[in-house]
This record gives structure tokens, sequence and C-alpha cells, in this order.
């Protein structure tokens, strides 16, 4: 912007020429460029270069138009997948096997024999039972028999020793009866307990105890040869003997 006020200034400023010594004012006006009438295209180049120039500085801004900025441009570097691989020739196709069509006639595999609107098949003749009666349920067999039960006896070879004693109060009492016991004989045949049935005096019981206990032996009762426990009831009488 400061060269238009400097030509503006060389435009108007007016023209001043020294004259060298010895001439006259006259003289100074047949200098070259010094007569405007004279010299027209100089006159029009002096005056129109520099009004060109001005115009076109003044203008200058106006025609120049700036580049707008741009962002760089920011983006992701996508990695492509690789190519497919060409598609392989294919063998040549062959010839596929002509199936039976619809129009075809196929062989059943089982033989059917053929419909007759007014036929009858002969074949078994089936008799439609009722319902039979199972009669009572049967009977569970039996259970097997289990061997007789031969029962104890007493062993004569201790039959001596079988009479308890008598006791002494009820045989100054002159008390006589019987004692009855039911005996447990083991597989040995010894006794291994007594009970009370019944008796006339507690004496009496008592004494049987004690000698069952004590003396009493017995043959045990076997079942099919095989000795086994076994109860037996025993009477023992107490009586005074006369003199």
């Amino acid at each position: 912007m400061t060269l238009i006020p400097l030509i503006s200034t060389i435009l108007t400023a007016p023209e001043v020429t020294t004259a060298p010594a010895g001439r006259s004012a006259t003289s100074s006006r047949n200098i070259y460029g010094s007569d405007p009438g004279r010299h027209p295209v100089a006159a029009l180049l002096a005056v129109g270069l520099p009004a060109a120039l001005v115009i076109a500085v003044a203008l200058s801004p106006m025609i120049v138009d700036t580049i707008p900025k741009t962002d760089p441009m920011v983006g992701t570097l996508i990695k492509l997948p690789p190519p497919p691989p060409p598609p392989q020739p294919t063998p040549d196709a062959k010839p596929v096997p002509r199936t039976a069509s619809a129009t075809d006639t196929v062989k059943p595999l089982v033989e059917t024999m053929p419909s007759f609107d007014n036929g009858v098949v002969e074949g078994p003749v089936i008799v439609d039972v009722g319902p039979i009666d199972p009669g009572p349920p049967a009977r569970p067999a039996d259970p097997p028999a289990l061997p007789k039960l031969v029962f104890a006896e007493l062993d004569p070879r201790y039959a001596g020793a079988f009479q308890p004693d008598y006791p002494a109060s009820e045989q100054r009492r002159e008390i006589e009866g019987v004692a009855k016991v039911r005996v447990l004989i083991g597989t040995d045949g010894r006794v291994k307990a007594v009970e009370l049935v019944s008796t006339d005096s507690p004496g009496f019981f008592a004494e049987t105890k004690r000698r069952a206990l004590a003396k009493w032996r017995f043959k045990p009762a076997t079942r099919g040869g095989v000795a086994e426990e076994s109860w037996k009831t025993m009477t023992v009488r107490f009586e005074i003997s006369s003199a």
C-alpha cells in the first residue's frame, strides 16, 4: 500500500528544469518532451502507466484468493484380505444312471394276489373261543415234613437217685402229698431249669427242685437223630412208710 502515495507524488510534482547559463528562457521550452502537444504518445505513457500500476496494486488484494487451510486427514489402515484362490476346474460330469420314472413299471418285492370283486380267498378257519376258566388257584406245595420228635425219658441208670429226701418238718407233722414240676432238659440230659406246677407243701417243691438239679438225668429228646432241648412234666410223691 506504500507504493500508491509515492506514485501520486511523482505525478503531481511540477517538472523543474535548470537552464544552463547563457540560454534564455525560451530555449528551455524546446527541450524534448517539454511540450505535451508535440509528443502525445510519450504523454500518454507517462500518465497511463502509473495509473495502471496504481489500479493493479489497489485491486491486487481483491483478486488474490487465499487458499483455505484443510485439516490433515486421519484414517485407519485397513488390511484387506487376500484375494480368494481361483476356482478349481470341475471334473467332467459323469452321466447319471437313469432311474425309474413315473411311467416305468417296478416289480413289487412281495407278490400280491389280484383282487376280484366276487372272489373269496380260502384260508385257515379261526374259531372264536370264549374265555377259558382257569379254575381255582393252584395250591402251594406243602413244605417238607419235619422229622418226628422223640421225647426225653428218664435215664434208668439214674433211677435210684430220682426220689428226693422227705422234708423233716412235713415228716414230723406227718404230712403227705405230691409236687408237680416242669423241668427243662438240655441236650446232655441234665436239668437246666425247674418250674412249679402244683404242690401240697412248699417243702415238697423245695426238696424236688434241689434233687432235680443235682441228681436227675434224662435221655434228651431227639429229632431226626439230633438231640435238642425239651420240657417235661414230672410228678413226685411224698409218703410216710410204716415201720
